[in-house]
């Protein structure tokens, strides 16, 4: 009963069930039992939770964050259903490099779905970014069994009309899920003496023939010229190197952070 008691009074403060868990090594589900109970003794316990979709009830949709956030769902994204879960979940894998891309990635994730709660799940080296919500398989059709470089990744009109209006968004998640901003060199004869050439570079790297073709056709229409950069025989890579162009990239993308 004390160790109940002092787990009741770190809930008053405002503490979170996970921090709780570790700090007093009780399992998880002990403490959010324990949680429900006491909330319910006081009649506190929250009534059935429904959120309201932008393509089943007309709700209102921040179209900027969709885009970036489906840039990172077709790199680094995916659905899953549990057994035991009653809705799906959608989580986005950030490396724990770059905390500023995870900061963007759970800000969008929340002006998304801004009637469900965001959170960070810790994977070696990374976390993953996930939201709960019913209507996933509305706001991402793309979904489907297997990897999305076995199947077709085709984006719907309304989807399309999104991307239009907010290319660079776009652009910018799925740089952040599967691009690169590197230094490249090259070497140049210059008055009879061999000079070393530093250059930044754009790389966007996917299996997905489709998602490779999004990336690049978007790219095209805000005025970025790309190339194919193959590795072998497989051209998985989209180039951005000219000087005007990774200035375009510079100004509305940048690199990682």
């Amino acid at each position: 009963m004390e160790t109940r008691e002092r787990v009741l009074s770190l809930f008053r403060t405002g503490s979170r069930n996970a921090d709780i868990a570790r700090a007093l090594g009780i399992p998880l589900g002990t403490v959010s039992y324990w949680r429900h109970t006491d909330r319910a003794k006081r009649g506190q316990c929250p009534g059935s939770h429904r959120s309201a979709c932008p393509r089943c009830d007309g709700r209102s949709l921040d179209d900027s964050a969709y885009s970036y956030l489906l840039g990172l769902y077709l790199g680094d994204g995916h659905i899953i259903q549990c057994s035991g879960h009653r809705v799906p979940s959608l989580m986005i894998a950030c490396s724990d490099t770059w905390p500023g891309l995870m900061d963007a990635c759970e800000a969008a994730m929340s002006a998304v779905f801004p009637d469900n709660s965001v959170c960070r799940v810790r994977r070696t080296g990374c976390h993953n970014v996930k939201v709960y919500s019913k209507h996933l398989w509305c706001l991402f059709p793309q979904h489907g069994d297997g990897k999305k470089h076995h199947r077709p990744i085709v984006l719907e009109a309304w989807q399309q009309r999104i991307v239009d209006t907010h290319p660079w968004e776009f652009v910018r998640g799925l740089f952040h899920s599967d691009g690169c901003r590197i230094t490249n060199w090259t070497t140049r004869t210059v008055g009879g003496q061999k000079k070393r050439y530093e250059y930044p570079r754009y790389l966007f790297a996917n299996k997905s023939d489709d998602i490779r073709k999004l990336y690049s056709d978007t790219l095209t229409k805000v005025g970025v010229e790309w190339t194919t950069l193959a590795r072998g025989s497989d051209p998985f890579n989209i180039s951005v190197a000219k000087k005007a162009s990774v200035a375009l990239m510079d100004a509305h993308v940048g690199p990682k952070y």
